[in-house]
Parts: structure tokens; sequence; C-alpha cells
């Protein structure tokens, strides 16, 4: 129904934009406060009639967008450990530009079930142990990177450069449990990680001819201030209350990538 809908405009047509700039603005929200939200933009590009890789690479723009805008805010509200941003980076790029590889050759299917378990798993702990989610352990900040730290990020680097959608998810479970940030830091430091790793990404699948320019750029649009209002939202509510909406979406992308929603309706 909702392909018929939108294969009744022409691809470039104004509302086609119309509806790319509106989805972005959401996704740019939910990637910044959380994850998973570029499950959107993804799955209306491919209503669209874009091709799953091609989707996967085009949604990306958008992505880098929002990154930047979120970036900028929360640098400049003091949230974000630059030093340390910078530095956990490093695994992740490598890690996207092998899962960027990976995700051009072999099909998702199987990748997004055990994704989908492994959330589920995550949420009962962020249930169940909230404290950790929503206060900053001075002890595990202040530590050097040590190897785990550095596996764990380059493992969370191949998901992002592989699908890339939930990766939010992961890496505020990375910085929250293993780096000991709250929430908003944590994100802060997110959306810093996937700004550097998202070039590297694009770039893999631009060589290998999966972008629809035009869509992509049409989506970041939306991106740009879903990206201002997500980092806004962060920083003004706080740790709590990225905590509530986070446990939400994880639940929401969890029930997606297990086909639980398709089942249903």
């Amino acid at each position: 129904m909702i392909h018929d809908f939108l294969t009744s405009f022409d691809l470039y047509s104004w509302q086609i934009f119309l509806i790319l700039i509106l989805a972005g603005f959401a996704v740019g929200i939910i990637n910044t406060l959380a994850g998973s939200g570029s499950v959107i933009t993804f799955s209306l590009l491919v209503a669209l009639g874009i091709p799953a890789p091609m989707a996967n690479g085009t949604m990306r723009l958008g992505v880098l967008m929002q990154t930047s805008t979120a970036t900028i805010r929360f640098y400049r509200n003091g949230k974000l450990d630059i030093k340390k941003a910078l530095k956990l980076s490093i695994p992740v790029i490598i890690g996207s530009i092998t899962g960027a590889i990976i995700a051009v050759n072999i099909p998702h299917h199987l990748f997004e079930k055990i994704i989908g378990v492994s959330l589920l798993v995550l949420m009962v702990f962020m249930i169940f142990d909230p404290k950790k989610w929503v206060e900053e352990q001075k002890e595990k900040t202040h530590k050097k990177i040590g190897w785990l730290q550095i596996l764990l990020f380059f493992q969370v680097g191949i998901y992002g450069g592989f699908i890339h959608i939930g990766v939010g998810i992961f890496l505020l479970s990375a910085l929250v449990l293993q780096a000991g940030y709250d929430l908003v830091k944590a994100n802060a430091i997110k959306v810093f990680v996937v700004l550097m790793y998202s070039p590297f990404a694009i770039a893999i699948y631009v060589l290998d001819g999966q972008m629809e320019w035009i869509l992509g750029l049409i989506a970041a649009i939306g991106h740009f201030a879903g990206g201002l209002v997500g980092s806004h939202l962060a920083i003004t509510k706080g740790a709590k209350f990225v905590r509530i909406l986070l446990i939400i979406f994880v639940l929401a992308f969890s029930g997606h990538l297990l086909g639980v929603w398709d089942a249903i309706f």
C-alpha cells in the first residue's frame, strides 16, 4: 500500500522530496537521541524502488549532515570529550571500512536477526540497571583506552559500515557500559564517532556505484534540522529522558529486525 502510494509520484517530484525531508527530520532526531532512526530512510528509499544496497549507501548522506550539526551543538555546550572521542574514532573507522566492504558483497538477513536478539538482551540491562545509563562513572571515563575497548569499538565500526541502522544504540551501550559516560555525554561522543567514520563508508558505496545522490541530499536537509533538534533535546532534557527514549527505540528496532511488526500488521 505504501509502495503503491509512493510510486504514484514521479521519483523526483516535489511530493517525494517533501516526504524525504520530513522523514529525514524524524530520523535526525531519533538518531541523535538514541539510534535506529535510519531504518525509516532506508525503508522509504526501498519503497521508492531503490535497491537495498544503494539505499544503504544513500541514507548515509543524511547521517553525515545530521552528525555534523549535532556534534557542533554538543561541543558548544561542553558535552563532548573531544580527546577521547578522537581516540575511539580510530578503531571504529577501521571497522567501518571493513563492514562497508562486506556489505556490498553479502546479504543482510541473518546478520539482522542476530542483532535483533542482541538488542533485546541489551534492553533488559537498561530496564533493570538504570543507574549505569544516567550517572557518569568517572573512574572509567578517566581511564586510558584499553585493548578491550579498542576491540569493542572496532566491532561496532564493522556493524556501522555494514548496515549503519542501529549503530547508535551499540555505540551508546559501549560508551556507557565500558567507557563510563552518562547518556548525554555518550550521545555527544556517539555522533562525533559516526561523523568520523561516515565519509569512509560513503566512499566505499560511491566506488561501488551504490549512491543515489539527489534523493540522499534531499533527505539530508531534514537530517540537518533533526540533528539540531535532537541534540537540543538531549542537552536540555538530560540522561533520564534519553534512557526512556532509548528503551522505546530499541524495542521498536528489535521488533523490526526480528519480523515481529510484519507478523502483527
